[in-house]
C-alpha cells in the first residue's frame, strides 16, 4: 500500500526500499538536474523541490501498479520518464519482469530515456513517436503525468488502444470537478487517493471506461 512506501522521513521520504533503489532514485534525480541543463525535462523553478514535486510525487503511484494482474505499464507523454522511471527503479526489486513502454515524440527526451533505462537496467520499450498517431496498443496499465487533461487522455486510450485495463492520472485541485464532468459523456469506475505531496492534488485509478452511447 501506498502508506508502506511513502513516509516523510527518508530523504526521498520512500520507506520500506532498498538503500541500493534510494541510491538509484538519487542518480536519476542528479541526471535530470544535469540534463536540464540542455534540455527542458522539468521547469527549472521545480529544481529545487525534485524529490517532493517529482520523484516522490511519482512513487505514489506504485500503490496502483503493485498488483498481480499488471505486468506492462505504458507511460504517455513521457517527457523525463515521471512517474515511469521512478516506478521502475520501485518496481524492479519487486517484479523483475514488470515492463515499462514510453512513448515520447521529442528525439532528445527520448534518448534521455534509453540512457536511464539502460543505466537502472529496466525492463522497458522506448518509443520516439507521438502517441496521436499509434493505433492498437496493448497494455495493462496507461499512466500519464502532466501531458495532456483528461478527456484528450480518454480519447487516447479508446482510440489508440486496443486493450488495456487501468488509466492512472494525477489530478489537482480541480480533480473531483474534472471527474464529474467527464462522466456526463464517459462511464467508467475510479479508485482515488488523496496525494501526500499536495493537499489539493489526488491520484487516480480508472478502470471500465466506455463512452456513452456508443
Amino acid at each position: 500500500m501506498i502508506d508502506s512506501y511513502i513516509t516523510k522521513i527518508d530523504k526521498f521520504g520512500i520507506s520500506n526500499v532498498s538503500r541500493e533503489t534510494l541510491s538509484e532514485l538519487e542518480t536519476y534525480k542528479n541526471s535530470i538536474i544535469l540534463k536540464n541543463k540542455s534540455i527542458n525535462l522539468i521547469s527549472k523553478s521545480t529544481e529545487k523541490s525534485i524529490k517532493t514535486r517529482h520523484i516522490l510525487d511519482s512513487a505514489q503511484t506504485v500503490d496502483f501498479i503493485d498488483r498481480n494482474d499488471i505486468k506492462v505499464c505504458t507511460d504517455i507523454g513521457s517527457g523525463a520518464g515521471l512517474p515511469g522511471i521512478v516506478l521502475g527503479i520501485l518496481m524492479k526489486p519487486k517484479k523483475p519482469l514488470f515492463k515499462l513502454v514510453f512513448y515520447e515524440k521529442s528525439y532528445h527526451k527520448s534518448n534521455f530515456l534509453k540512457e536511464m533505462s539502460k543505466k537502472f537496467n529496466l525492463n522497458s520499450e522506448i518509443h520516439q513517436k507521438n502517441i496521436f498517431e499509434v493505433k492498437n496498443l496493448q497494455t495493462d496499465v496507461i499512466i500519464s503525468r502532466a501531458f495532456k487533461p483528461l478527456p484528450i487522455i480518454f480519447q487516447i486510450a479508446k482510440t489508440n488502444f486496443k486493450n488495456f485495463k487501468y488509466i492512472i492520472l494525477f489530478l489537482g485541485k480541480s480533480g473531483k470537478k474534472i471527474l464529474d464532468n467527464s462522466l456526463r459523456t464517459w462511464k467508467f469506475d475510479y479508485e482515488e487517493k488523496k496525494s501526500v505531496t499536495s493537499k489539493e492534488s489526488m491520484i487516480v485509478k480508472i478502470s471500465n471506461l466506455r463512452k456513452k452511447n456508443g
